[in-house]
């Protein structure tokens, strides 16, 4: 299995492998002073695993109507990401360690993320918002916290220039302590928005 030798590749991974930010469980604060980043990074820190389905709407501008596809979400601390695509196609997208595995039909494609260090940038992000990881989250973006525990949004916002160049904003919304969506709005003017609902965990 080789890499596939276009740029704009592990790109199109970035926009995709940000659906596994919807995994994030958040506390619930009673006191709407305390609600802050740190408290949310605080509760993200004690999920060890998660599991939620998924419908994402992509509105790109070429196309009259947005694209529609479905499926489910996966993590595993401390470094487990996979979004399992089964409408319209079925596809797979796995993250293990510094391996990347894409699975459409036959065809297996298989990344290592130290080639590739834009796109590990991006995953790592993904990675510290699943382990309440701060830090990791303000090497790359600019966090902004909105609401309360009851209904708060997180933005965060690239810092890196090519990263910029592919997304632009990022905000999950949620309820208390459930993700009802994230809204992804890219660089080039495409934007998508992913409802999620919580599963069991298999």
């Amino acid at each position: 299995m080789t890499p596939p030798s276009s740029p704009v590749f592990p790109l199109r991974i970035m926009r995709h492998l940000i659906v596994a930010l919807a995994l994030l469980p958040v506390p619930v604060i009673g006191h709407a002073a305390e609600w802050d980043i740190d408290q949310l990074m605080r509760g993200l820190a004690q999920t060890r695993s998660d599991h939620a389905r998924f419908v994402e709407k992509k509105s790109i501008a070429m196309l009259d109507r947005p694209v529609e596809s479905s499926g489910e979400l996966f993590y595993t601390a401390p470094d487990h990401l996979e979004k399992r695509t089964i409408k319209p196609k079925p596809e797979s997208m796995t993250v293990d360690g510094g391996t990347l595995v894409i699975e459409r039909g036959r065809k297996k494609h298989q990344l290592q993320l130290q080639d590739y260090p834009e796109l590990a940038a991006f995953i790592d992000s993904i990675r510290g918002t699943l382990a309440g990881d701060r830090k990791a989250l303000e090497r790359h973006y600019r966090l902004s916290l909105e609401g309360t525990a009851e209904h708060w949004t997180l933005q965060l916002l690239p810092l890196d220039e090519k990263m910029l160049a592919v997304v632009k904003r990022i905000r999950i919304a949620g309820v208390r302590d459930v993700v009802r969506s994230v809204e992804i709005t890219q660089s080039d003017g495409d934007s998508s928005l992913m409802l999620i609902e919580k599963l069991p965990t298999p």
